[in-house]
């Protein structure tokens, strides 16, 4: 059985300097690939380090909704030289954050707008943030081309807002909310998720599973995402592991 962690923060600041620890850690619980995902210049970088030190570590690079605000010609470029480089996989992540309000939310829409762009011009996936921001960006996506796929990170919306988001070719990737108790439209919305268009990931060192729930997140705690699936479907683990796997290689494109 084999599980990849598509989203998890390894370029953060509480991985730093114990990367191959963490990893390896991942690996006894079956978890042998991650994807590092970007936000900001730092992270971007970051990512792309950890993907180039590591075998199975690959990078996504993106700038958030929190700095669109800051986004220009320049920042664009160095976007495009990035994701050029070898094991860079993805878009992400990028979107819209209405909880947080950072950057002014026209701005937010046009930014996610052009990156989308940007992502198609070069045949490759989005990795999505969208926090209490459903409407928009449903009507963003389903206004964009999503040729090469989209995946909606940590996915926490009804079995309403699945099915319309089922019309767009999206992905929808659980995280450990999948698991939390109290998450009742989470589990409405995975047990009807077709098996075939999940993933499964952390968003380590945040939003860690059940049963480690109030401690940090890492890589190897995807495996219980997985399982909370898997109860909720009322399927084997291995189900659940080889379908996501799958998916994961498909709409990333993993070698």
């Amino acid at each position: 059985m084999q599980i990849i962690d598509n989203h998890t923060h390894l370029n953060d600041e509480p991985f730093r300097g114990k990367e191959e620890y963490y990893l390896d850690r991942a690996k006894e619980l079956d978890v042998t690939k991650v994807i590092c995902a970007g936000q900001d210049p730092d992270f971007n970088e970051r990512a792309i380090d950890l993907a180039q030190r590591f075998d199975n570590v690959y990078a996504m690079v993106g700038l958030n909704p929190d700095i669109a605000k800051n986004y220009d010609q320049k920042a664009e470029d160095k976007l495009i030289e990035q994701l050029q480089m070898p094991k860079v996989v993805a878009l992400g992540e990028v979107g819209l954050d209405y909880y947080w309000d950072e950057s002014p939310r026209d701005v937010q829409q046009d930014v996610f707008r052009r990156q989308i762009e940007v992502a198609h011009e070069l045949k490759m996936p989005v990795d999505i943030h969208t926090r209490d921001a459903f409407e928009d960006c449903y009507k963003i996506l389903k206004e964009s081309n999503l040729e090469y796929g989209a995946i909606l990170h940590s996915f926490n919306g009804s079995a309403e807002w699945l099915n319309k988001f089922l019309d767009l070719n999206v992905y929808f990737s659980y995280s450990g909310v999948v698991s939390f108790t109290k998450a009742k439209e989470v589990h409405e919305s995975a047990k009807k998720a077709p098996l075939d268009r999940i993933l499964v990931e952390t968003d380590a060192p945040y939003l860690t599973p059940k049963p480690y729930r109030g401690k940090q997140n890492e890589p190897a705690y995807v495996r219980y995402v997985a399982q909370a699936i898997a109860d909720l479907k009322e399927i084997p683990l291995e189900e659940v592991a080889y379908a996501t796997y799958a998916n994961t290689v498909r709409v990333y494109g993993l070698e």
